[in-house]
């Protein structure tokens, strides 16, 4: 990548998310690109799709979150594991604010920028679920796929603000129901 690319897309970034903090994954690419001070072609050509800007955003957090999966996998308690990955997940989702929905929509679009992320999220997940199962310690009627879904419904619920005073609570009742023999 020339030099002036890369400044534009560095600066991009870190544009990007200063925008998406303060407004969300939906604010504005125009507003982006003006903050940036770059041309909202040279925005589209560097990222094509919201969701392209999003996966170039979040892929070193979807990594980090995958990784500590597998590092939860092999200590500790297989509930504590997933719990701990549980809420580390959705904290992630809270911090990005609107990011889950793109995630949802990502999941089952295998054209989308971010499917690839989201799969490996789900996938990492999904390992903690099974795992936790084959312990005895987790619900044996429960997917990767329903627990991904569980992670957006809270999340989702940390987002609303008459909500989100409830949203430990039910992530304490929501754990109740997918772990067997916890202590709450």
């Amino acid at each position: 990548m020339r030099a002036d690319a890369k400044k534009n897309y560095d600066q991009l970034l870190a544009t990007a998310r200063e925008v998406f903090t303060e407004q969300g994954a939906d604010a504005s690419l125009r507003d982006i690109a003006r903050r940036a001070e770059v041309g909202l072609g040279t925005l589209y050509r560097h990222f094509p799709t919201r969701e392209a800007l999003l996966e170039a955003l979040l892929r070193s957090s979807f990594d980090a979150l995958a990784a500590k999966a597998r590092e939860l996998e092999s200590s500790g308690a297989s509930d504590e594991a997933l719990v701990s990955w549980l809420q580390e997940t959705i904290a992630f989702t809270h911090e990005h604010r609107g990011v889950i929905a793109p995630m949802m929509g990502a999941i089952e679009d295998p054209e989308s920028a971010l499917h690839a992320s989201c799969v490996m999220l789900r996938a990492a997940g999904a390992s903690l679920l099974a795992r936790a199962q084959a312990d005895g310690n987790a619900r044996a009627d429960l997917d990767g796929s329903e627990l991904f879904d569980l992670i957006a419904a809270l999340a989702w619920l940390r987002e609303q603000p008459s909500h989100a005073p409830r949203a430990d609570r039910l992530f304490s009742v929501i754990a109740d129901a997918v772990l067997v023999n916890r202590d709450a």
